[in-house]
């Protein structure tokens, strides 16, 4: 989708794929983890049913971890979207690091309540 602009919310933690028309089409749910260090965790990517199909997961997984390379931080993903992504794309992303991803899982679990 070529008229895709990526906005980040860090407030709301969503990163935000919106449509020409200021329709947002879909979004990442994150959340910043600071210990054992700082990064970005993505728990939910969700593309409207209208809009699926036209690479809008795909450009809001690549700016997720855009975003972290500018920041200087790792990406810990949770979600299985991106998980998968990661993975067909080992060439342009780290792998996570599997201490980050316990600690990212602990902190959903002891947090249930913000996803």
């Amino acid at each position: 989708m070529s008229d895709l602009d990526i906005r980040d919310d860090r407030a709301a933690g969503r990163l935000e794929a919106v449509g020409a028309d200021g329709e947002v089409v879909g979004h990442v749910e994150y959340f910043v983890l600071d210990a054992p260090e700082r990064a970005l965790v993505p728990v939910h990517t969700i593309v409207e049913p209208a809009h699926e199909g036209k690479g809008i997961a795909g450009s809001l997984a690549r700016e997720l971890y855009a975003v972290a390379g500018r920041e200087g931080v790792p990406v810990a993903p949770l979600c299985p979207y991106v998980v998968k992504w990661a993975e067909r794309h080992r060439d342009e992303v780290p792998a996570a690091d599997p201490a980050l991803l316990r600690a990212a899982r602990d902190w959903l679990a002891a947090h249930p309540e913000r996803f």
